[in-house]
């Protein structure tokens, strides 16, 4: 999968979310729970995909906090395979989505 990043041209609002393979380490809790350290596979501005750790509910939000940005909040929408599926609360403004993917370059 390769990542394009946005252009001006954002004329097609339902087309499906761009996707980015990514590979960045990030902070992860729901509620009180401790923060956990977890690894971000694959992002768009509509959610992610990382890797699961017991203890993740899909009762509660997810708090991920990833650096040099402000805390995100999303639901866990699925699970399979040691991975989890997670949407925003709302969608990332593109700018942000171009961050954490140059952000997840600039790490590997």
């Amino acid at each position: 999968m390769t990542y394009q990043p946005h252009g001006n041209d954002r004329s097609d609002m339902n087309a499906r979310a761009t996707r980015a393979e990514v590979s960045l380490t990030c902070d992860v809790r729901q509620g009180t729970k401790p923060w956990m350290r977890i690894k971000l596979h694959d992002i768009s501005e509509s959610g992610f995909c990382m890797d699961w750790r017991p203890g993740l509910s899909e009762q509660h939000q997810i708090y991920i906090r990833i650096p040099g940005l402000e805390l995100l909040v999303a639901h866990l929408r699925w699970k399979r395979e040691g991975m989890i599926g997670c949407e925003f609360s709302s969608r990332l403004y593109p700018p942000v989505f171009d961050h954490i993917v140059r952000q997840s370059l600039l790490e590997n």
